[in-house]
């Protein structure tokens, strides 16, 4: 009898399931029946006391809700939510609803963020059911580009009301600002999505501006901030952090004059060095670091002179570049120490939108503006809710009392 050498190759459609993910799925289903049993029972504790009329229990257990499935992160989960029965006649009913489980979950928060990066790797809205199938299973229904379509849709309305929130209790000490090309260009000519990322009192990053600009001109930035300061943003940020080359800047003082600027220098240190040739850039970076790794702006200061005077000669317009910026890229001595590393480099928004800029040719056409803006305000939510607080949070509440650091040093005041 001869043996056979051929192996059955795996049906690149189907999903073969495994013991493990079995196990997780059901400690998951437990986890889950869990946490809504305790909601329950803290709600007929909350009315444990009221009774009918014939002094029986007011509310009390009344079976399940059909069986469901919930998508996760690793495949469909069948769940099941209690009902309570509400005997208090006449009264305004009591009703138990979950917020573990609300009525109409059908997929996990992890869901709706695998989507719109899905679509930013260069997946059509077509192909997301077979993508989502390869990873979490045959069963990874309801996600047709019918779904993903209205998923889209929902996202616009989530940013339409997000750029409307109210504004006038909050307080940022820094804002970093920035403006993002998509690769897939958006529909209209050099549009881009303008960027506010703000740190407030207490040390905690969150995005306070998105949305589409012409260019990254002054007018675009200008609205921006208009349409910030209309909504409630009246306390002036104390520092603001971006590349020169922004519209940026004559917007900010325009609107908010009274902050201090301070350039990237991650964005400096390029354009400086895209002026020189590569024979010299790498000893040139190294002299570059020495200014901005000074202990003191008075070391900084030398370090700076050091480098004109160096390379001033031969790569004039290199230098150039540099000496322009000069006092604005030394404004973070102003501040405290614990903070430098947070505000000499706009990096909190090029690292977030490295996601997005990875999209490259596999867009068909181009991106509208509601899709720009949607998926890059689903993208930044997503990020936001992982960002650490800023070191030396403790430093931030002295920054707004006025108190005056110099060289990253908190000043004694002065005697009256």
């Amino acid at each position: 009898m001869t043996k056979t050498t051929l192996a059955a190759l795996p049906d690149p459609h189907g999903f073969s399931s495994d013991p493990l993910t079995d196990v997780l799925r059901a400690g998951a289903r437990e986890l889950i029946q869990q946490a809504v049993e305790a909601e329950l029972a803290a709600l007929l504790d909350a009315h444990g006391r009221e009774t009918t009329e014939d002094g029986r229990a007011r509310l009390v257990r009344h079976g399940h809700l059909p069986e469901r499935e919930v998508m996760t992160g690793i495949g469909p989960v069948a769940v099941k939510v209690p009902r309570v029965r509400d005997r208090g006649g006449e009264a305004e009913k009591i009703r138990f609803t979950s917020s573990i489980l609300p009525p109409y979950l059908r997929k996990a928060k992890f869901i709706e963020e695998l989507l719109p990066w899905l679509y930013l790797k260069g997946i059509s809205t077509g192909d997301f059911q077979e993508a989502l199938a390869a990873l979490l299973g045959p069963n990874a229904a309801g996600l047709s580009s019918t779904t993903i379509s209205r998923l889209k849709a929902d996202w616009w309305d989530e940013y339409e009301r997000w750029q409307r929130r109210d504004l006038s209790a909050r307080r940022f000490v820094y804002i970093w600002a920035d403006g993002v090309y998509f690769r897939p260009r958006m529909a209209e000519e050099k549009q881009c999505v303008l960027v506010l990322i703000g740190a407030d009192e207490w040390g905690r990053k969150e995005i306070i501006g998105l949305a589409d600009g012409y260019r990254e001109s002054t007018q675009s930035w200008r609205e921006l901030l208009l349409d910030l300061q209309r909504r409630g943003l009246t306390h002036v940020p104390d520092l603001a952090i971006g590349d020169g080359a922004l519209g940026f800047w004559n917007a900010l003082r325009e609107v908010f004059g009274a902050t201090k600027e301070q350039r990237c220098w991650f964005h400096k240190t390029g354009n400086v060095l895209n002026a020189m040739p590569k024979s010299v850039q790498a000893k040139a970076k190294g002299h570059l670091h020495d200014i901005w790794q000074a202990e003191t702006r008075v070391d900084a200061a030398a370090a700076f002179d050091f480098f004109v005077a160096t390379y001033g000669v031969k790569y004039d317009k290199a230098v150039a570049k540099l000496v322009k910026d000069r006092e604005v890229l030394l404004s973070f001595y102003d501040f405290p120490a614990e903070h430098w590393k947070h505000i000499r480099t706009s990096n909190p928004i090029e690292s977030i939108f490295a996601t997005v800029r990875h999209r490259t040719g596999k867009t068909r056409g181009c991106l509208s503006r509601k899709t720009g803006l949607a998926m890059a305000f689903r993208l930044m939510m997503s990020a936001q809710t992982k960002w650490r607080k800023l070191d030396g949070a403790n430093r931030l509440p002295e920054i707004v009392q006025g108190i005056a650091f110099k060289d990253g040093i908190k000043q004694l005041q002065a005697a009256a």
